[in-house]
């Protein structure tokens, strides 16, 4: 995906800092991982979760995509629960 910018919405600075994920790790995702999920009618842009591997860990990125300005907004990140998520972590139990 081409972020020609990348921002971080508020909720996304807080999430990430509670669950110690940094911006580098978000952009290495953003970079490196797969999309698992598009969410094309969500308001006010389209998003997609992504799945990447930061130094070994699963996390999972919300973004949404401002494809006019190539502009990627973080909207949550997490590391998905192994009690919620398939081995592979790319479905719901």
């Amino acid at each position: 995906m081409e972020c020609k910018n990348l921002k971080f919405t508020g909720h996304a600075i807080r999430q990430m800092f509670q669950r110690q994920i940094t911006k580098d790790d978000v952009r290495y995702v953003i970079n490196y991982g797969e999309v698992i999920n598009d969410y094309p009618d969500d308001k006010p842009l389209p998003s997609k979760l992504l799945l990447g591997f930061s130094k070994k860990r699963p996390l999972h990125i919300v973004l949404a995509y401002d494809i006019t300005h190539k502009t990627c907004y973080v909207i949550t990140a997490y590391a998905p629960e192994p009690k919620l998520w398939t081995d592979d972590y790319k479905r719901r139990k």
